[in-house]
């Protein structure tokens, strides 16, 4: 190979090298922007809990967290196969539930969505976080996708599960009469023994229930076990969605690197 060629090949592979792992990303889902906001595949909008196609369709008189039918019922992947063979594991109930529990707090990483995707609010559904899992050992997501992670797994390990809505934050419940190690056993619909998961700390144990949220209003959602079905995007406008790399780094605008680029194809072309 001529050595000015090698020397530009080199240089594009510098070039690449900087660019920020966001440029480059593949999401494993398609994702579509519209009116600023951004949608799956499904419909979902990931950037907003309200309203019909909120990832937890808000409103004045329901809530429902849609999202998790991404990865229930015939959409079933891999974080209700986690939650199977933990069942298969621990047969007993209460062990299997801390395991599950346990596996969320443990793998999973508190990361603000702004400083992750770049969005104010981004929900991610239950199995780009156990993939993100089985990829790297760890994920990193808020308050929604903890809750949205277990909720799946509780089901997947056949428990009946819950997501619960609070002041401001969102958490799993599991049902689980007859736990003893909880600071409060709450009541949906007149049936107590639904237990707190709280796995945004790296030290809290299941049934761990904020103070403050002991006397709040809760909006609770039990969680069955149905999927939902993919749509057409229809006019919305493809647009990649991926989390940060999580380190400094350089950056590069993309603009910038194409840039590079046409000037050192520009100087190969000169040197033939």
């Amino acid at each position: 190979m001529p050595r000015h060629l090698k020397a530009v090949l080199f240089a594009i592979a510098v070039v690449v090298a900087v660019l920020p792992a966001t440029a480059f990303a593949i999401s494993s889902l398609n994702f579509y922007e519209q009116d600023g906001e951004v949608y799956d595949d499904w419909g979902i909008c990931r950037t907003r809990s309200s309203g019909d196609d909120g990832f937890f369709q808000v409103t004045e008189t329901k809530f429902c967290p849609i999202i998790l039918g991404q990865s229930l019922g015939e959409n079933a992947g891999r974080a209700y196969d986690v939650g199977q063979q933990l069942a298969q594991k621990y047969p007993d109930s209460t062990q299997r539930a801390e395991r599950v529990f346990a596996y969320a707090r443990d793998r999973v990483r508190y990361t603000p969505d702004e400083e992750l995707f770049g969005y104010r609010e981004f929900a991610q559904n239950a199995d780009e976080l156990a993939l993100a899992i089985d990829d790297k050992g760890i994920a990193r997501g808020d308050c929604e996708d903890y809750a949205i992670l277990l909720a799946a797994m509780y089901k997947g390990a056949g428990l009946r599960s819950a997501v619960v809505l609070a002041p401001g934050h969102a958490a799993a419940l599991v049902y689980l009469p007859g736990y003893n190690r909880a600071n409060r056993i709450l009541s949906f619909n007149g049936e107590k023994g639904w237990v707190w998961a709280e796995a945004t700390g790296g030290n809290n144990p299941l049934g761990w229930m904020p103070a403050r949220y002991m006397g709040a209003e809760l909006l609770i959602y039990e969680v069955e076990d149905v999927a939902i079905s993919r749509m057409e995007p229809g006019d919305m406008t493809p647009v990649v969605v991926a989390p940060s790399a999580g380190s400094p780094g350089i950056h590069i605008s993309p603009f910038f690197s194409v840039l590079a680029m046409m000037w050192l194809l520009s100087l190969f072309r000169r040197r033939r």
